[in-house]
This record gives structure tokens, C-alpha cells and sequence, in this order.
């Protein structure tokens, strides 16, 4: 039964928690490791080690409580489950209303570099008809909206969760925006309710890849390399990076146990991802707000209800990544992230209305470049704006 009704929430982890977790990372057992192999086999012994020691003993959990409390937050009961979100309400009278979703391994975290400045562009030296009412929940299953306990709780799940949460909220019509799961849940509300989502800005679009060998005899000279180019990225990530999508896709509550016994354990599964999917040569995220969001999982215990959602999606057989929109849709492309998707490929399915390629950033680019990305977010939903 649905509870309509929100309430406040504030994080304030018990203390018994945290010197849990401090006990079980001095008494760490570690692994044998390669020498000189780097990243190769995994996350490296000698970094791991390194960032275990911060975490102990310089990282400090309570002042990024603190900071992520300055955010108004909630809870309510949607489709049986508890979803928690961020509710940030702009200064600027009639400021667009978004939402915005994270991804695995994500939380609303990523978002703290972004946020101010859409919420209150004029405080961050923008103009103010760009301001947005943002919304930032938690998927089901995630962090502070998890553990779920039901089944099913796969993207269509979501998006019929969120739908729900935006008509609660009093937002008839709305943006979306995600990376990751955030955008394939965006996409989709935007498909699957054109009358309500005004637009879709999405940094990722997985299923406009090069999944086959192209045939560059009969590409147009624009798309020839593009294409070759997307190809050979998603052949060296099906060959190197996709293990931990396959073992979520099949065996999410085994991989539970050692996640949510061992913090690094979890540290390890998390790290390694925003080492491989960000942008080398670009910012690097930094190791607190890495920690946050590592924190954010460890502490609810939902590495394996966060790991479900490859589970349901997988098993899901009504499931179509290409299923047509209309709604217009923006697509920022950032060179470092797991997958180059196509334009031409795009369009074979959604009504494109703004791409932009940018010559830095990664996977998670709220945290690796949030100028960029707040500068995109703001320029497409300008140009969705009723004249005048």
C-alpha cells in the first residue's frame, strides 16, 4: 500500500556504526598481490592499502554529514518501499523543476558541485531564469532509499517510483537528467510520459553505441572513424571491464556477503570503478567525496539491493533500450566515459535536439567537470523556455 505522506530526514549515523567500521579496517585481511602489474588484475594492493589509511585515520564522516544535511532531505513510501530524496527548492520564482538520478556505484553525493549552481545560478554568477527546483532521490535499493525488500525493482519499477514521487511532489511537468542507471531512468520517464517531461539531458546513452563491427565502406565520411572509434571502445570494455555487471546481472546476493561484511571489500568494488571510468587527464574525483559515496553504501548495507537493479534489468523480457522518444532529448558526450555513443545511431530513436561532444571528462562528470556539465543542463533547457 502506498503512504502518501513526507517526511523530514536528517543523516545522523550512530556513533557505534562508525567505530564498527574503524575495527574492521584495522583488522583488514589482506591479499596476496602482483608485482608490477598496476591495474591490470584489479584494484593495486599498494593503492588500496594507501586510501584504506585515509579512510581510517583523515577521513571524516561527519563533516561530510554535515554537508550533505544542508540539502533539504525527505522520505516517503512509494510502490511499498522507502525513497529517499533531496528536495531543493530554487530561490528564483518559477525555476524549472528536475530531477535528477544517479548510477551505480553512485548516490545523490555526486551531486553537491552541481546543485548550487542550478539551484541559485545567480549566486554562482549565471543568470537567473536558468534556476532549477532539483530533485535528487535515491534509486530504490540504493543507499538511503535501501535495502528494498521485493523483487522487481528494475529501471520500469523506478520509473513508475519516481513518476509517482514527481506528482507528490506538485511538479505537473518537468526535466530529467542522469549517467549511468540515472539515464536510462531519465530516458525513459521522458518516453513513457512525453505529456508530463519537458525535455531529457542525459551524459550517457549506452544504446547508441557501435555494438558490431561497422562497415566503413558504407558509413557517411562524418561517421566513419566515429563509428570504428565507438566500436573498438566497446569491444575493449566487454573484454575488460564488464565482469562486474555480468556477476550483478546473475549472482547479486552472493556478492553481497563479502561486500557487506568487508568495508574494503565494498571500497574495492567501488574504487576500482572510478578509477577505470574517469578521465585520467582531467580532475581527478576527489578521495573524500569518493569515500562519501562509498560510505553511502556501506553504511545502509545495500550492496546487494543496489546490485539487483543488473539483476531485474537483465531478466526483464519486455525490456527495450531502443524503444522510440519523442521527448526532446540533450546528450553530452565526455570522451572518458565507458561507452562513445553516435549520433546517427541516436536519432534512430530519439528526437536529438542538442549533442555536444567535450574534449574531457568521464563517467561521472558532476564530479569530474560540473561547470561543463552545468553549463549543458542550463543551455538545453533554456532552449525549451517559451519565448518571452
Amino acid at each position: 500500500m502506498t503512504d502518501a505522506a513526507i517526511s523530514p530526514y536528517r543523516l545522523d549515523v550512530d556513533q557505534a556504526e562508525l567505530d564498527d567500521l574503524w575495527e574492521r579496517l584495522d583488522r583488514t585481511r589482506w591479499p596476496s598481490a602482483l608485482p608490477g602489474v598496476g591495474w591490470a588484475y584489479g584494484v593495486p594492493r599498494d593503492y588500496l592499502e594507501e586510501l584504506v589509511r585515509y579512510w581510517r585515520f583523515d577521513y571524516d564522516w561527519r563533516a561530510a554529514e554535515t554537508r550533505l544535511n544542508e540539502w533539504p532531505q525527505f522520505t516517503t513510501t512509494i510502490l511499498g518501499e522507502r525513497v529517499h530524496f533531496a528536495h531543493l527548492r530554487s530561490p528564483v520564482p518559477g525555476a524549472t523543476p528536475l530531477i535528477i538520478t544517479h548510477g551505480w556505484p553512485g548516490s545523490i553525493a555526486e551531486f553537491t558541485r552541481i546543485a548550487g549552481p542550478l539551484v541559485d545560478p545567480a549566486a554562482h554568477g549565471g543568470d537567473p531564469a536558468d534556476a532549477f527546483d532539483l530533485v535528487l532521490p535515491h534509486i530504490p535499493g540504493f543507499g538511503l532509499s535501501g535495502p528494498t525488500h521485493s523483487t522487481g525493482w528494475g529501471p520500469t519499477r523506478v520509473v513508475e517510483a519516481f513518476a509517482a514521487l514527481m506528482e507528490r511532489l506538485g511538479y505537473p511537468r518537468y526535466g530529467t537528467q542522469g549517467g549511468d542507471w540515472g539515464a536510462v531512468i531519465s530516458r525513459e520517464l521522458g518516453r513513457t510520459r512525453p505529456e508530463q517531461v519537458i525535455g531529457v539531458h542525459l551524459n550517457l546513452l549506452s544504446a547508441a553505441r557501435v555494438t558490431s563491427p561497422p562497415d566503413l565502406a558504407a558509413l557517411d565520411p562524418a561517421d566513419r572513424w566515429g563509428d570504428l572509434a565507438s566500436w573498438r571502445q566497446s569491444q575493449e570494455w566487454d573484454r575488460d571491464h564488464a565482469g562486474y555487471a555480468a556477476i550483478q546481472s546473475t549472482r547479486p546476493q552472493t556478492l553481497a556477503y563479502g561486500l557487506t561484511d568487508s568495508p574494503v571489500g565494498q571500497l574495492a568494488w567501488i574504487a576500482e570503478k572510478f578509477e577505470a571510468w574517469s578521465d585520467p587527464h582531467s580532475r581527478p574525483v576527489d578521495r573524500d567525496d569518493l569515500l562519501t559515496n562509498v560510505m553511502l553504501y556501506w553504511l545502509t548495507g545495500t550492496a546487494g539491493s543496489s546490485a539487483r537493479i543488473y539483476y531485474e534489468r537483465a531478466h526483464d523480457t519486455s525490456w527495450d533500450a531502443s524503444a522510440p522518444s519523442t521527448t526532446p532529448t540533450a546528450v553530452a558526450v565526455f570522451p572518458h566515459d565507458n561507452f562513445r555513443p553516435r549520433r546517427h545511431i541516436a536519432e534512430r530513436s530519439d528526437n536529438i535536439v542538442r549533442w555536444t561532444e567535450y574534449d574531457r571528462g568521464g563517467h561521472f562528470a558532476a564530479m569530474e567537470q560540473p561547470e561543463l556539465l552545468v553549463s549543458d543542463i542550463r543551455a538545453f533547457f533554456r532552449a525549451l523556455r517559451p519565448a518571452g
